[in-house]
């Protein structure tokens, strides 16, 4: 992905990129790329704020593959994009504003995701004895 490449992107992402996968797609791709993602059986989760998303407490992402969709800052999620996803899960928060910055969320999605996949992979050992 030609951000990757990007001195600033460097200086925040201290070489995640190298660990894990980044796939730049341009905003006008968007949609032909998450249908792709569901062709190729991945499940489309958008973290954002809908009349119908779920509580990130309350959600379990699926065990296979999963792509994780970002809305952008200030704007969220492209309206046109929401009934292409699997589903939209919230980060539950308290107080007046009701907004996280892109990046924060991002790594929270991630590493609920992560959390969850370890407790799974751990789980499974357990009863495998």
């Amino acid at each position: 992905a030609k951000i990757t490449k990007d001195q600033t992107f460097q200086s925040i992402s201290v070489t995640a990129e190298k660990w894990m996968p980044v796939h730049e797609v341009p905003r006008a791709a968007l949609r032909e790329y998450l249908l792709e993602l569901r062709r190729r059986g991945y499940a489309v989760i958008g973290i954002e704020q809908t009349h119908n998303s779920i509580s990130m407490e309350e959600w379990t992402f699926p065990d296979g593959p999963t792509a994780i969709l970002l809305g952008a800052e200030k704007e969220g999620i492209d309206a046109d994009l929401i009934p292409l996803l699997d589903a939209c899960v919230e980060i539950p928060q308290a107080g007046q504003i009701r907004s996280l910055n892109v990046h924060v969320s991002g790594s929270l999605a991630v590493w609920e995701y992560t959390r969850q996949h370890l407790a799974a992979k751990a789980l499974k050992a357990l009863a495998q004895g």
